[in-house]
């Protein structure tokens, strides 16, 4: 039984074409029409669907099926971030990792997270990090892809790496590590000669350079090799030596003379100087001027730049093949893989060691009176069963002759007379962070799913990780890498700890002190504003992008709690329609829902989280509240609540209510949990992110539908147009179409001439429709009178058929149903004949 369509009418073909818009079809339809606003355009409308909820006023009340729910419509101030932890703990989050991890599946979804903050609290830009990376985590509780593998790394703590660091470090001579000089900064310089001011019958040389130009200064500059890149190249191509004056501590050594000897570059050093200069009548003028200068960005004092010796990995024989392994990885956006090409092509070296007071060692052993140094084989094996034994701390606590193995020992001198000493070098840290991929695949051909960062980390991370993994297997570690931006202030300023300008997450979701100028707005917010913003470019986050991600949150708050309220009383497995049983307004609804859920599916796989909120916001509010739930409310609350008329509807709603679920739930894990929590006929698993990823069913999708709904509501369009501001159930509406196709089509939605109860009308949200295929033979002069075409399309252009319609509204001679609020009743104080048999069936 099909509820209400009961096809009449000529035209063998077109009636076949019809009745394929009620079975799951074979059809290519691009519905078009002319001459009227489009469906999309939706106007909102008084009248007997927005009435309902007073009618309970009167004495009909109970016999009114409102919604009910226990779903609370807001959650105000501390109720948000109080009821999210209590859903965290009820639901089990911190389980949910585990159970991904324990369940049997064929392959596991693996994203390798990236260095942690070492460096004080977390701020915002970390959280939009960590949300970005824990979306594909939640999402991929779908079988096939199954479980999130992450491991993280921290930076400045990351000694747990030695052992591993130096397993890979065993064949040195494949990254022919180097020793040489790091530059860490820059300065300026020319060509001939000239005496020095200070060392008798020293000729200094004028000498031509790219980097200084006319546009600055006099384009003469000093040039010192030992401290700064420039000079150092220009030093390098003309053979000039390299001495450096200054030590660690930024003191001058005793090369530079006794009285320079041990004083501050930038303190007493330059008063010293000046004092020279002064004695050997060398000095012309004296003033301060501001200039340009390379500061520390965090301290916020100036830097000496200083020539030292470091460890360096030539990367130039590895560097061809890791852009040709690049090529097959894919970058999301797909820019960020030229950024990382450039900055591989910049690098021709990569210098491995730092020095600090913490980190990795370099376990390398220098001679103590010559310039050599040890590091074999022999000596990181035995010092990677040390740290296995004891841990990394190895390197500093035990004495150096413990250090080696006994046959290195007796070859160097033994251990009463050691000759080399353990340096005090540490791994940079992005070579230990890039290594970690060996700890997170352990297999050799494994590649992680995601690599997920900042844009800077094209230099850093990313590359790291791909240098280490091309040079010991000769492949990328990653399958897709997510770069995104930084996120700045309301007025687009940068944020930054020495800026003081770097917002908290925890006040985000908690609150500060001061809860009315910093108020708590919950986790999901703080993920929804995340998910919305384009993160592949910088993202901008202020109290009033928090009110608005907030107010989002609280209209599909509003959304999900008229659907659970209206699914109460049903059982899906007892109560469900067959699809192609139910009203055609609610088949189309699950067509729509397919495509729905295919766009989002297909969003999420591409990381595009963005696109994902962009399709569920215009769903709820376009295609349900301002729609669908505008139309069946007399449905849902008028007829029997048993009925196959309400029971179609609430299939619909079920369904809807499951997609829309699934769909935000990676992005609004506890707003999800908590709808879940609330959904009437639900069973165990008692957490949404249990039970799967989204499902439909193939035969929701019925493109002919969009014909009949697309039709239907252009000519509805031309109804409520005609009366602005009025309330539409107040009003009859004749439909006249020519005959044809889609003539058929339309009649297919209301089997009778004239009904107040048919699809069509419930469509229309009139007191009644009449559907003629041609003018009626009189009507009064007060009537308002609609023309429009609409162009039917099937079969990619094989049918392709243009109607014209006219729409005539005039007010109707009925009365208000004191039930429904419909004007159906033959007086004000009797029911309309439909809530007569509803109330009587009771």
């Amino acid at each position: 039984m099909r509820w209400g369509l009961h096809p009449r009418g000529p035209g063998a073909a077109a009636l076949a074409a019809a009745r394929n818009l009620w079975v799951s079809p074979r059809l290519r339809c691009h519905p078009g029409w002319r001459g009227t606003t489009r469906r999309l355009l939706v106007r909102s409308v008084t009248g007997a669907s927005n009435q309902l909820q007073s009618s309970n006023n009167g004495r009909y009340r109970d016999t009114v099926l409102l919604p009910q729910t226990s779903f609370p419509m807001k959650l105000l101030g501390r109720q948000q971030p109080d009821t999210e932890l209590e859903i965290q703990q009820k639901c089990g989050f911190s389980e949910l990792y585990s159970w991904q991890r324990e369940r049997k599946v064929k392959t596991e979804f693996c994203l390798h997270d990236g260095p942690p903050y070492a460096n004080g609290d977390p701020h915002v830009g970390h959280a939009l990090n960590k949300v970005i990376g824990v979306i594909p985590a939640f999402r991929d509780r779908v079988p096939h892809r199954a479980p999130l593998l992450e491991a993280c790394f921290f930076l400045s703590h990351s000694l747990a790496v030695f052992p591993l660091s130096l397993k890979r470090k065993k064949e040195v001579g494949k990254l022919d590590f180097k020793w040489g000089k790091l530059w860490e900064e820059c300065v300026d310089l020319e060509n001939g000669t000239c005496a020095h001011p200070l060392i008798p019958d020293k000729a200094s040389p004028l000498l031509p350079a790219n980097h200084v130009t006319m546009t600055k200064g006099t384009g003469l500059v000093h040039t010192a090799p030992a401290h700064g890149m420039e000079d150092y190249s220009v030093a390098s191509q003309h053979s000039l030596p390299t001495d450096c004056l200054v030590d660690e501590d930024g003191v001058f050594t005793d090369v530079a003379g006794p009285e320079l000897q041990n004083k501050a570059v930038l303190e007493e050093g330059t008063d010293v100087v000046i004092k020279m200069l002064q004695a050997s009548k060398h000095l012309l003028k004296e003033e301060k001027l501001v200039h340009s200068y390379p500061y520390d960005w965090r301290t916020k004092k100036p830097v000496v730049i200083r020539a030292s010796k470091q460890w360096f990995v030539n990367i130039t024989d590895i560097k061809a093949t890791a852009k040709e392994l690049l090529k097959k990885v894919k970058f999301i956006p797909g820019s960020a893989l030229n950024a990382m090409v450039e900055t591989l092509d910049r690098r021709p070296y990569w210098c491995i060691s730092r020095q600090r007071v913490w980190g990795v060692p370099i376990p390398v052993f220098h001679h103590k009176t010559k310039d050599e140094f040890l590091i074999n084989s022999q000596t990181t094996e035995h010092i990677i069963k040390l740290v296995e034994q004891h841990g990394s701390d190895v390197w500093w606590t035990l004495p150096p002759e413990q250090l080696l193995p006994e046959e290195v020992l007796s070859q160097v001198g033994g251990p009463d007379a050691l000759e080399y000493a353990p340096g005090q070098d540490i791994l940079d840290i992005w070579f230990d962070s890039g290594t970690s991929w060996s700890y997170v695949l352990p297999g050799t051909d494994q590649r992680a799913d995601l690599y997920l960062e900042g844009k800077d980390q094209l230099g850093g991370w990313f590359q790291s990780s791909l240098l280490t993994s091309v040079a010991t297997r000769k492949k990328a570690p990653f399958k897709t890498v997510v770069v995104h931006g930084f996120t700045l202030g309301e007025k687009g300023e940068k944020m930054s700890k020495s800026l003081g300008n770097v917002i908290d997450p925890d006040v985000v979701i908690n609150g500060g002190q001061d809860q009315n100028k910093e108020p708590p707005y919950g986790a999901d917010v703080l993920r929804w504003w995340v998910a919305e913003s384009n993160v592949f470019n910088e993202v901008t986050i202020s109290p009033s992008v928090l009110n608005a991600a907030r107010d989002d949150i609280s209209k599909l708050r509003n959304t999900l709690r008229f659907l659970l309220g209206n699914v109460a009383g049903f059982n899906p497995e007892t109560d469900s329609v067959p699809v192609n049983d139910m009203y055609v307004i609610d088949q189309y609804m699950l067509h729509l829902l397919q495509d729905l859920a295919n766009k989002i599916t297909d969003s999420y796989k591409q990381y595009d989280f963005g696109k994902v909120v962009r399709l569920l916001r215009a769903f709820y509010t376009r295609e349900l509240s301002n729609f669908y739930f505008s139309i069946i409310k007399d449905r849902l609350y008028c007829e029997p609540a048993g009925g196959p008329k309400r029971r179609s509807c609430q299939t619909a709603l079920a369904e809807i209510l499951d997609v829309v679920l699934r769909s935000l739930a990676p992005i609004l894990p506890h707003l999800a949990e908590e709808v879940f929590q609330h959904i009437p006929y639900s069973k165990e698993p008692k957490s949404v992110f249990r039970t799967g990823w989204i499902r439909t069913s193939s035969i929701w999708k019925k493109p002919g539908l969009e014909e009949a709904i697309e039709s239907t509501c252009a000519m509805r369009d031309s109804f409520l147009g005609s009366i602005p501001g009025k309330n539409a159930a107040e009003y009859k509406v004749i439909i006249v179409i020519e005959p044809g196709l889609l003539f058929e089509i339309i009649e297919m939605l209301q089997a009778e001439e004239t009904s107040s109860t048919s699809q069509l009308n419930e469509l229309m949200m009139a007191s009644q429709t009449t559907l003629l295929s041609q003018e009626p033979r009189s009507v009064t002069t007060d009537v308002i009178e609609r023309k429009g075409t609409f162009l039917i399309n099937l079969e990619g252009g094989d049918i392709r058929e243009e109607s014209s319609y006219k729409v005539i509204v005039m007010p109707t001679t009925k009365e208000k149903c004191p039930r429904c609020w419909k004007y159906t009743a033959e007086s004000p104080d009797t029911l309309c004949p439909r809530c007569a048999e509803v109330v009587g069936g009771k």
